[in-house]
C-alpha cells in the first residue's frame, strides 16, 4: 500500500500526511479566503444581476445592451482583467474581487430573465386582476416562480467562480490557489500541496452545488412536484 503513494523514482511521496498536518493552519487560512472570495463574487453578483435584470425586463432594448455588455466582460481573460486593476488597487481583495463578479453577470443576468419569461400568462393576469401592483407581481409571483432556473444559473456561477478564484494566488489573494502555484514553483516540485489545492477546491465546488441544490428543492418544492408528473 505504501508504494501506491510514492513516486517512482523514490525522491519524493506523491502525498505526504505529515506536510497537511504541519499546513493545517495555513490551509483552513486559504479555504477561508477561497470561500470568502467566492461569496462576495457571487453575493455581488448576483445583486447587480438582479438589478439588470429588473430594468431588462421594464425596457426589452436595454437587455440586449446589458447581455452584450456582460458578454464582452466574461471573455476579458482573468490575468488580463488583474493587471489592468492593479494599479489602480493593488494587490487588494478589491482587485481579485471585481473580476471574479464580472464572470457571474452574462450567465445570473441570462437565467434570471429566462426564468421570469417562462411564468406563465395566465398566472401573470390572475395575479393583475387580483389587484397586484407591476412591482408586486415581479417580487412576489415572477422571481419565486422563477426560482428554479435562476438558482441553477446560481450553481453554475458558482462552481465557475471556484474555479477562478485559484487564479487570483497571482495577486497574493488565491485562496487553495495558493498551494496549487507553491508546489509548482518549489525547486523540487511537491505534489502535496497541489494535489491539497486542487482536491480541496473541487470539495468545495461539489458542495456548495450540493447546497444550492437543496436550497432550490426547500425554496421551490413546487418545481420539485412537477417534475415528478
Amino acid at each position: 500500500m505504501h508504494e501506491f503513494f510514492v513516486a517512482q523514482s523514490g525522491e519524493r511521496p506523491i502525498f505526504e500526511w505529515r506536510w497537511v498536518d504541519r499546513n493545517a493552519d495555513a490551509i483552513l487560512q486559504r479555504f477561508t479566503e477561497h470561500v470568502t472570495l467566492t461569496a462576495a463574487a457571487l453575493g455581488i453578483g448576483l445583486l447587480i444581476s438582479i438589478g439588470l435584470a429588473v430594468i431588462s425586463l421594464r425596457y426589452r432594448w436595454f437587455y440586449a445592451f446589458a447581455l452584450g455588455a456582460a458578454g464582452s466582460l466574461y471573455v476579458i481573460p482573468s490575468l488580463g482583467a488583474f493587471a489592468v486593476l492593479v494599479p489602480f488597487f493593488g494587490f487588494t481583495f478589491t482587485t481579485a474581487v471585481i473580476p471574479l463578479v464580472t464572470y457571474t453577470l452574462l450567465i445570473l443576468l441570462r437565467n434570471i430573465v429566462t426564468g421570469i419569461d417562462r411564468v406563465p400568462n395566465e398566472v401573470r393576469e390572475a395575479a393583475l386582476g387580483m389587484g397586484f401592483t407591476r412591482s408586486r407581481l415581479l417580487w412576489q409571483v415572477e422571481f419565486p416562480l422563477a426560482l428554479p432556473v435562476i438558482i441553477a444559473g446560481l450553481r453554475v456561477a458558482a462552481v465557475t467562480t471556484i474555479g477562478l478564484v485559484t487564479v487570483t494566488s497571482m495577486l497574493g489573494k488565491g485562496g487553495l490557489g495558493f498551494f496549487i502555484r507553491a508546489g509548482i514553483q518549489t525547486t523540487t516540485p511537491n505534489p502535496t500541496p497541489i494535489i491539497v489545492g486542487i482536491g480541496l477546491s473541487i470539495l468545495l465546488a461539489v458542495g456548495v452545488d450540493l447546497l444550492l441544490w437543496l436550497s432550490e428543492r426547500a425554496l421551490a418544492p413546487w418545481a420539485r412536484k412537477a417534475n415528478t408528473r
